[in-house]
């Protein structure tokens, strides 16, 4: 009981923000989005030969990757993209089919399936943006008037 009223008191006594730290009942004030929503929005790349692959795990190489993707076809390229310090993955990287059935083959049987105990996700990848031009008010640069 003193216990009880030792918190109250506490609670009464305490900022707003501490209060919602000490209090016992849970309200929240984010819903996140359905998953299904932010599928719909997010955008769907065209098929391609070149595959996104998301989800690998830091001691996957590009020939863990590329074996594991050539059992669905004829790979032509595999890269796992590395840290340049550390030379672990950074999680994801890229696989280039030889034709696009391969291709399709390989999203079907490699999407959410595990690779060196990570759960991976394959889909078609996006073509690069072009580097946007920096802003700034320095001069141009030699050449541009």
């Amino acid at each position: 009981m003193a216990m009880a009223l030792r918190t109250a008191v506490a609670a009464a006594a305490a900022p707003r923000g501490f209060r919602r730290l000490l209090s016992t009942t849970f309200t929240p004030s984010f819903n996140p989005p359905s998953a299904s929503v932010a599928a719909q929005q997010r955008e769907k790349a065209e098929p391609s030969t070149n595959l996104f692959v998301s989800g690998l795990s830091k001691r996957t190489t590009t020939e863990k990757l590329h074996e594991a993707f050539s059992q669905f076809g004829e790979v032509v390229h595999a890269k796992v993209v590395t840290d340049r310090v550390s030379g672990y993955s950074k999680g994801f990287g890229f696989v280039r089919y030889a034709t696009l059935e391969d291709a399709a083959k390989g999203i079907e049987g490699m999407d959410g399936k595990f690779l060196d105990g990570w759960v991976i996700f394959a889909e078609y990848a996006r073509p690069r943006q072009p580097p946007t031009p920096p802003e700034n008010n320095m001069y141009p640069p030699y050449g541009h008037q």
